[in-house]
């Protein structure tokens, strides 16, 4: 058996196909270097091979080449002690001296620069990508609060002084005028997205004269305010007597018995119905204790004919001297009245409803109210308040005329965007709002105007040198807010698929400065913790922190479409003075006159302006930039077992579920809230989920229905004196009223209903965490 060398790169259309195999190749260049190393062992320095002489194969199968197929597995050295043992083999080959030591030393030393070559490149270009990339989300987290504090060290009272009476210099009254001059000054301050949006709406305007009460007995007659009917008075006041009206309330003139009936409530009907038939009478009602129409929605089923609403002084702090105001409210629940449910669009269908109430509504001063109770006038100057109260031998006969009427109107809305860079899609909208109906309501629109100016002011100057928030922050001046809340009720339900998708929270500015005594803090359960934190933040550098009670109850304003049909979580701050009795609650529904110089005799310095707008920047900058939404589960979960305590009913089913959502929401905070919190646990996905699940923790809490004036969203209660759901309280008032437990069987069953759909989606929250963890591993 002869062994012949063959060329790797050699072959023919029959070879074997082993032959192909790029391993064989390299079998055979191996094969060559192990014969080389035999051949130079002792005994093989004249080895020769017969038929040596180089030729060319032109055909493996040639009769000629004796060739044994190389098997891969087989040893090179193993094939070549073959051929020695092989009867025809010779050895008489001489081989030549090895020439490849040289080749192969530079070889090495070829690879070995080209590797250290390597190796320096890569550890400067290591340097300056780790020099110039962002740093990790360990370092980036507290660079947080840095920048935050150099966005809101910009906002400063000087400049909202100035925002604020560059407002009140325009004044026009049209609100599209107002709108338009908001948005030119947003796009002044660098915001590079802002739309003016404009809906035709149904409003309830004051007629040519002013509506008037006549005393039947004396035929005196007087105007809201209580001054009398006559020309000079009328010249001389003429837009505050338009403007003291009830909008929406029904049409004509009334005449009959005036019975006092205090505040309106269940007690107060029963007792009143146990004394005279009130039927198409005209009731004198405090405004106070709770929402206007659901006192007016009792006193409609009552079959009362008509309404003066009146403040008592006595309810008011003792720095407001308003007994010779008469006032503005809304009877609107919400929206464009002639579009309810709907946006008010090009070709939407328009109902024809010219009053919300089948009742004459009129709000008078609390002088009128005197003047018709016929108060002794010693008993008004003592230094002791005695609550105004029709005497029980007196009975009065009244005629009200009302003249409003209702009219289509455009009303704007200002909405201005900054993107964001990580959740582009995800929303975090801060509103305050805007109105020209003369000077009714204060100039409480210029100072939310001026502040959320400010805030987007100290913003844009971080965006100009590269910073942007990680969610999309939405900037909205509202129009119609006075009539009901109109402008953010039709922008709502024009994109309510988009906003019940995409907005996380709302922060509200409506009205901050009311009063200068106390920070009244407002927010849902879930963002209490976050707003007590604010406060903290915020006062670090002052000498007096606010330190005040952070607490969810039922708030005026535009909040209202967001809170109670998009279920988000809501924030608000804002000054108010001390209140003097326990029936303010809801005397903000009253809109007064008030002159424009109010709010800088309430702030001279713009300080508590200041303060405002930097806590609202402060939670508005943590919700849009924080990688997990600083959102508590559990705090919902104890609101709603706070809610339960002391509750007359003590339903098993109830505190059963409610124990059961806590326990959920205490696995969900510990399993899901902490590890995702903990930058070196925290993985995107994971993130993305938890806060889907975060943005809609109180989309579980609102009920179908709810009485008129009474949230639908039942995390909020009706003020700081009640601690019940205000839907199980409203429903053990209508059982006293009417005698019947339908209502309270219905309530209780709503509320379970609740609370037991929102345990369930925490906990289907956490399985799809469980799904997702074990699928990776």
């Amino acid at each position: 058996m002869a062994y012949h060398k063959v060329n790797a790169d050699q072959r023919a259309q029959g070879h074997s196909p082993y032959l192909d195999n790029d391993e064989l190749q390299a079998t055979t260049l191996e094969l060559e270097w192990d014969m080389e190393k035999e051949l130079e062992e002792p005994g093989f320095d004249h080895f020769r091979l017969d038929g040596a002489v180089q030729h060319h194969l032109g055909n493996l199968q040639s009769p000629d080449l004796d060739f044994e197929p190389i098997q891969p597995s087989s040893s090179p050295k193993g094939r070549f002690q073959r051929l020695q043992e092989d009867p025809d083999y010779i050895s008489h080959y001489t081989r030549p001296a090895p020439k490849s030591n040289r080749c192969n030393f530079c070889q090495i030393l070829k690879v070995f620069c080209t590797a250290l070559i390597l190796f320096i490149f890569g550890i400067v270009v290591g340097y300056y990508a780790r020099k110039k990339c962002p740093s990790s989300p360990t370092s980036q987290e507290p660079n947080n609060l840095h920048i935050y504090h150099e966005i809101l060290k910009e906002i400063k009272a000087e400049n909202i002084q100035q925002i604020y009476r560059d407002l009140l210099q325009f004044h026009r009254e049209d609100d599209v005028d107002i709108a338009m001059k908001i948005l030119v000054q947003w796009s002044s301050q660098g915001l590079e997205d802002v739309r003016l949006v404009n809906y035709s709406v149904l409003l309830d305007l004051p007629g040519s004269s002013s509506n008037m009460v006549t005393l039947k007995t004396s035929g005196e007659c007087f105007y809201p305010s209580g001054q009398p009917c006559n020309r000079e008075t009328k010249t001389l006041h003429s837009q505050d007597l338009l403007y003291s009206y009830a909008a929406y309330s029904a049409k004509g003139t009334l005449e009959a018995e005036l019975v006092d009936i205090q505040y309106g409530t269940v007690e107060d009907l029963i007792r009143i119905q146990a004394i005279t038939n009130v039927t198409k009478k005209i009731a004198l009602l405090k405004l106070g204790q709770s929402p206007l129409l659901y006192k007016l929605s009792l006193l409609e089923d009552a079959g009362f004919g008509g309404v003066l609403l009146y403040v008592d002084p006595c309810d008011l702090p003792k720095t407001m001297d308003l007994a010779d105001k008469a006032f503005m409210v809304s009877l609107n629940s919400g929206g464009d009245p002639s579009t309810p449910g709907y946006a008010s669009i090009d070709g939407s269908y328009r109902q024809n409803r010219p009053n919300l109430t089948t009742l004459l509504v009129q709000p008078i001063s609390a002088v009128l109210a005197k003047k018709l109770i016929s108060l002794p006038e010693d008993t008004v100057t003592n230094d002791k308040c005695i609550p105004l109260q029709l005497p029980a031998t007196g009975r009065k006969r009244i005629s009200l005329t009302i003249q409003s009427f209702t009219t289509y109107k455009t009303i704007s809305n200002v909405i201005g965007y900054l993107k964001g860079t990580v959740f582009p899609d995800r929303y975090v909208i801060i509103g305050s709002h805007h109105h020209g109906l003369n000077t009714y309501g204060g100039q409480e629109w210029a100072s939310s105007t001026a502040i959320i100016t400010a805030f987007i002011q100290a913003l844009m100057l971080k965006v100009k040198r590269g910073w942007r928030p990680d969610r999309t922050i939405v900037f909205c001046s509202w129009g119609g807010t006075s009539f009901g809340n109109i402008g953010s009720y039709e922008w709502a339900e024009d994109l309510k698929r988009v906003l019940q998708r995409n907005v996380v929270a709302y922060i509200s500015l409506h009205n901050p400065v009311r009063g200068n005594s106390t920070l009244h803090p407002i927010a849902s359960p879930s963002l209490q913790q976050l707003a007590a934190e604010s406060q903290s933040f915020n006062c670090v550098e002052k000498t007096k922190c606010p330190g005040s009670n952070v607490s969810s109850v039922q708030i005026q304003g535009d909040s209202d479409y967001f809170i109670n049909h998009l279920g988000v979580p809501a924030i608000q701050f804002s000054y108010e003075d001390i209140k003097t009795s326990e029936n303010s609650s809801f005397l903000s529904e009253a809109l007064f006159p008030v002159r424009t110089t109010k709010t800088e005799e309430l702030d001279p310095s713009f300080g508590l302006h200041e303060t405002i707008a930097k806590l609202t920047g402060q939670v508005t900058l943590h919700i849009a930039n924080e990688p997990v939404l600083p959102f508590n589960a559990l705090d919902i979960a104890l609101e709603v077992q706070n809610s339960l305590k002391g509750d007359e009913l003590e339903v098993p089913q109830l505190l059963a579920a409610a124990s059961r959502l806590r326990d959920t929401t205490e696995l969900f905070q510990s399993d899901e809230m902490r590890p995702a919190n903990d930058p070196k646990e925290r993985a995107a996905v994971r993130v993305r989920m938890l806060n889907d699940v975060l943005q809609s923790l109180e989309k579980s809490f609102l009920v179908h229905r709810a009485p008129p004036g009474l949230y639908r969203n039942i995390l909020y209660r009706l003020d700081e004196r009640t601690s019940q759901f205000s839907v199980l309280l409203e429903a053990r008032e209508h059982c006293k009223l009417h005698q019947s437990n339908e209502t309270i069987q219905a309530a209780l069953s709503e509320v379970l209903n609740n609370i037991n759909s929102a345990q369930v989606y925490f906990k289907a929250g956490l399985d799809v965490f469980e799904t997702t963890l074990a699928g990776k591993k």
